[in-house]
């Protein structure tokens, strides 16, 4: 059979990420005997393995990973549908208006461009109520695929534009952010080399599908911790030269001569006939 069950995406989906039956069945609220028939059933139906299992635990075959991406994506679809239909009618937000579009944006960056954008749409005829939607490094590609969102701004290098429609924006250079009071704040420019490894400045760590990358840095959850960390000489940072607007007295932003530039792009799901959303998309190509 060539038709898959969202319950059994699900299923399936859970095992493949735990890679472990019984934590699976514990994320589920199931008991393990019958997500062990699920998974069997589902490879009898399609006819092929996607599991190993022996001794040592579960691993996934070649198939097993094809149907975990692939999963993914049929899943994160479904629920972007659901979620943008009840938006569209308004059934997401009691009492708030059907005429509206949720922006992802990377948290403090881009500011005064997202600030010239949301103006300039507002005052266009008919135009929409656009919710901004704060997210972390890269969430917004999640968001987009998810339907938490219908349109974002993306920052490459660091953001993927794959499977997305996008118009370019702006193109900026990168700061270090540091303790006013630290030595290297004093500097007309810095390099890559000069901050990578700071015994007593660790780069802040944010996460990226849920986990954070290793390093000694501290874990941070929001733009307001950061903020507070960075003041205290616990961490720094490394943002696009327009996150400026939201320094405090005891930041200091130094350029960095030889990081990439940061490009920021409007983004949004290719598949998209939203009038609304296209009115958007022109105003920001116009600005």
């Amino acid at each position: 059979m060539d038709t898959l069950e969202t319950r059994e995406l699900k299923y399936f989906l859970a095992v493949a990420e735990e890679l472990h039956f019984g934590r699976a069945a514990e994320r589920l609220g199931m008991a393990q005997p019958p997500l062990s028939r699920a998974i069997q059933q589902l490879e009898r139906r399609l006819g092929v393995r996607l599991l190993e299992r022996n001794r040592r635990g579960v691993s996934l075959t070649g198939a097993g990973e094809v149907l975990l991406d692939e999963g993914r994506a049929a899943l994160d679809a479904i629920t972007a549908a659901a979620r943008r239909t009840r938006r569209a009618g308004g059934t997401d937000r009691p009492g708030g208006p059907r005429n509206r579009l949720v922006l992802a944006v990377k948290a403090a960056a881009s500011h005064e461009l997202l600030q010239k954008l949301l103006d300039a749409y507002a005052a266009e005829p008919d135009a929409a109520e656009i919710e901004v939607l704060p997210s972390g490094t890269c969430e917004q590609e999640e968001m987009l695929r998810d339907g938490r969102a219908d349109v974002a701004l993306m920052h490459t290098p660091y953001n993927s534009l794959a499977g997305f429609d996008s118009e370019q924006l702006l193109t900026e250079g990168q700061i270090a952010i540091l303790p006013a009071g630290h030595p290297l704040a004093a500097h007309q420019t810095l390099s890559l080399a000069d901050i990578s490894d700071i015994p007593d400045l660790p780069l802040a760590r944010w996460p990226r599908h849920g986990t954070y990358p290793p390093g000694p840095g501290p874990e941070i959850h929001d733009q307001t911790q950061l903020a507070q960390l960075i003041a205290l000489g616990r961490t720094m940072a490394v943002f696009p030269d327009s996150a400026r607007a939201w320094l405090w007295a005891e930041h200091t932003a130094v350029p960095l001569t030889d990081a990439p530039p940061i490009v920021t792009h409007i983004a949004w799901p290719p598949h998209s006939r939203s009038l609304t959303l296209a009115a958007l998309i022109r105003t920001a190509t116009r600005l």
